[in-house]
């Protein structure tokens, strides 16, 4: 029998998982490209693990966007048209005003003090962070604020969003720029007021701000 082990990875997670977010790890950082065939045998082989887990961890992938499943052509990595990423934007807009709600809401210092944590690492480290890095952060960022609302059917739904809008940020945003991270600084400062408006309005307008900077970046 397998194990995560045998990938190299966290022995406490099923070997699906582990697989899942290597490949997932290769599509966000360009070792996949967009439209590039996922034959099973051959990432198998390429992550010393047998088929099934490959199997299941792109079926996992297909549900996360990440990947899609052709009749007779098999799995591919995803391509995201500009539809594709403005549907991904309605999507935040529906569900990021609802998470920072709930998250101040449902506010606790610590969980604000670690939000304070990674958007200062991104802003003070930015320059000699990678890009893949600095995706990881903001990915990191916007997945604790959902953590915050303590609503678990939420949680299961804005979780792989976030990984998705992370492919699109790593492949058409500047994180670098410290300043692409200052319309956080509200939000966190709303949500840590536990001013639920205010934390939903500033959310909807971060969104908005980052669509209309993105969209036209995409062709």
């Amino acid at each position: 029998m397998e194990t995560s082990e045998d990938a190299g990875a966290d022995p406490q997670l099923p070997l699906r998982d582990v697989v899942a977010r290597r490949i997932r790890e290769l599509i966000l950082t360009g070792g996949l490209s967009p439209g590039e065939r996922l034959p099973e045998d051959h990432l198998a082989e390429q992550l010393g693990v047998s088929r099934n887990p490959v199997r299941e961890a792109l079926r996992t992938l297909e549900a996360e966007g990440f990947v899609q499943v052709a009749a007779r052509r098999g799995a591919s990595v995803a391509t995201l048209s500009i539809k594709q990423a403005d549907d991904l934007f309605d999507l935040r807009l529906a569900l990021e005003p609802l998470g920072a709600r709930l998250a101040a809401r449902h506010v606790t210092q610590p969980a604000v003090d670690l939000l304070r944590k990674i958007l200062a690492m991104a802003q003070q480290d930015g320059a000699r962070r990678s890009a893949q890095e600095l995706s990881d952060l903001h990915t990191d960022l916007h997945s604790k604020i959902f953590e915050m609302s303590q609503n678990d059917h939420l949680i299961s739904v804005a979780l792989p969003m976030v990984r998705r809008g992370q492919w699109l940020l790593l492949q058409h945003s500047s994180l670098k720029n410290p300043h692409a991270w200052d319309e956080h600084e509200p939000l966190i400062a709303a949500i840590e007021m536990g001013a639920e408006e205010l934390a939903e309005t500033t959310a909807r307008a971060h969104v908005l701000s980052v669509r209309h900077r993105l969209l036209p970046r995409i062709g």
